[in-house]
């Protein structure tokens, strides 16, 4: 009862309840092991040596099925005829792509529940199975299991952030626009979708980064010569009702030890923050509805995904257009609090990622974990933001994840700023 008390409060009217109907419908699909269900279509390495490149499987790949993380796509979609233009700069340097990663269905899941392709397990725990988080699951887990360097993936409402959280790596949410989501199967492109790259550590995203915009790997050497230490990057520090004390203490023991100069946010950003994520949801919602309506009857697409896709309908009226008109309301009250800091600090997500449930619940689940993410303002917005692994002491879980916002196109500092934190927590 506790559990649906928080999602009331939490998620959109309605949303809680086709999850949870849903949820007892599932059945068990095929077994699609993969390298531990982390990709769909995998291509061991032919030598060692050079950069490994997993990407999610819903970014095209000249002459190779989109799956979307979905059978339907899978057994009834065309290759795609031509690369998705984020692929450009891998191909021209010849970057081994290593395979196609795991995702929810069509990325609309933010567990990472995959049922026909199998569902990644968060390598947090050792003996627990953890959520992976959705729907970047397998791009997540292939890095952080080490199949990988770097993986590419979408962020829609956290897909990026949230998977790095439960897999503990690190992971990219560039400013919507930057990186083409052409060749993306679409849910808010719009709006909301975004390319970007995740990596075991900084050093390893810097690179995926520069894989998806020219010139990145100057920007951010110019970045590093610009703040070369903590004590010149101002925080502000946003507070969010329900977090868990040991993941609180944790992102403030970081920003404390890495040295930045670090204030509090007005109480009265709460209450806009709060906003914004109600407005990106109902925009995530409806874009599920606008993109991935043609597949409700088909065969192939479970039961869960089609929830997800009719309830987007009951969003795409004037809930949506009510929400994108409060867009830009938004996008200037963050520009407001980042011109006098640098960046803003909030977890990544409230508690330790769930255990994975047996299948009949899971869409419990899936509500549970909308209410755990901090990052769907960001998306509304536009901004970019990193989320990176940092100690959880004490706790079965060794660690949790801090997210760093930024103004527009402020990747380079972010990546910065995530290499001090990295070097002042790193275990001696």
């Amino acid at each position: 009862m506790k559990t649906i008390r928080i999602l009331v409060r939490w998620l959109p009217a309605g949303l809680a309840s086709l999850f949870v109907l849903t949820g007892c419908s599932l059945l068990p699909g095929a077994s699609h092991s993969q390298r531990g269900h982390a990709f769909i279509t995998y291509w061991p390495p032919a030598e060692s040596g050079g950069l490994r490149l997993a990407v999610k499987d819903n970014i095209d790949m000249k002459g190779r099925v989109t799956s979307a993380g979905s059978e339907y796509l899978a057994k009834n979609g065309a290759p795609a005829v031509a690369d998705a233009p984020c692929l450009a700069i891998a191909r021209e340097r010849n970057v081994q792509i290593v395979g196609k990663t795991n995702l929810s269905e069509f990325a609309l899941s933010p567990s990472g529940y995959n049922e026909y392709f199998g569902t990644p397990k968060s390598p947090l725990a050792r003996w627990t199975r953890l959520i992976p988080g959705g729907s970047s699951c397998g791009s997540a887990v292939a890095v952080a299991r080490g199949m990988a360097d770097v993986a590419f993936a979408t962020d829609t409402a956290g897909s990026v952030r949230l998977p790095a959280a439960c897999s503990g790596v690190v992971g990219l949410k560039t400013t919507q626009g930057l990186v083409s989501v052409e060749g993306v199967h679409p849910i808010a492109p719009r709006h909301l979708d975004t390319v970007g790259p995740m990596g075991r550590d900084i050093a390893h995203t810097v690179q995926g980064m520069d894989l998806l915009q020219r010139g990145f790997a100057g920007r951010y050497e110019a970045a590093k010569a610009a703040k070369p230490s903590a004590a010149g990057i101002r925080i502000a520090r946003l507070r969010v009702s329900g977090t868990d004390v040991a993941i609180d203490e944790a992102v403030d023991h970081a920003l404390a030890r890495t040295g930045f100069q670090v204030g509090e946010l007005p109480k009265n950003f709460t209450a806009k923050w709060e906003q914004a994520e109600k407005d990106g949801y109902t925009i995530a919602a409806a874009g599920a509805w606008m993109s991935d309506r043609q597949f409700l009857g088909k065969s192939g697409v479970s039961a869960r995904t089609k929830a997800i896709i009719l309830y987007g309908k009951t969003q795409a009226g004037s809930d949506y257009r009510q929400a994108v008109a409060r867009k830009r309301a938004w996008q200037r009250t963050l520009q407001a609090v980042l011109k006098k800091v640098d960046f803003i600090a909030v977890p990544t997500v409230n508690s330790t990622p769930p255990i994975l449930p047996p299948v009949l619940e899971i869409g419990l689940l899936e509500t549970r974990v909308l209410s755990l993410q901090n990052t769907v303002p960001v998306d509304f917005a536009g901004n970019p933001a990193l989320a990176m692994p940092v100690p959880l002491r004490h706790q079965k879980v060794r660690a949790t994840s801090l997210q760093l916002i930024g103004a527009p196109r402020s990747e380079a500092g972010l990546l910065n700023a995530g290499r001090l934190v990295e070097a002042a927590v790193k275990e001696k």
